[in-house]
């Protein structure tokens, strides 16, 4: 598939696409007129990519990895690389859930003032 299909496909930019090629995480085959030429499992891999760049891995860090899930074979270096990132991300989603915990609470506490959340921002409680 060409570029603008796989932006598309996949919610990423051309840009972004171009810039996963150049940190080599994404490949393409390249037509006679030199047009990049993607692979079915593109949209899967640059998905991947997207999820592994939002929970923190930086492009070096995904490149070293990127080979255990093409292969499903791993380095002991790269295994304990993915235990390593793995634990770091469970840390993580414990922290967000502990933040969501208080804002959970804080949301409460308003509501059962009798504030309406369009009122939080300063304006007085409905029927004053």
């Amino acid at each position: 598939m060409r570029i603008g299909e796989l932006a598309r496909r996949s919610g990423v930019s051309v840009r972004a696409l171009r810039y996963y090629e150049e940190q080599s995480l994404l490949d393409a085959d390249r037509t006679p007129g030199g047009q990049r030429d993607y692979p079915d499992g593109a949209v899967d891999r640059v998905q991947l990519i997207q999820q592994l760049y939002a929970a923190g891995l930086s492009s070096r860090t995904i490149v070293e990895l990127l080979p255990c899930v093409s292969t499903g074979m791993a380095t002991q270096g790269m295994f304990d690389r993915l235990l390593t990132e793995r634990d770091r991300i469970g840390v993580r989603m414990d922290e967000l859930a502990q933040a969501k915990a208080k804002l959970d609470r804080v949301i409460e506490q308003v509501l059962a003032a009798g504030l309406m959340p369009n009122e939080a921002a300063g304006s007085a409680p409905v029927g004053s």
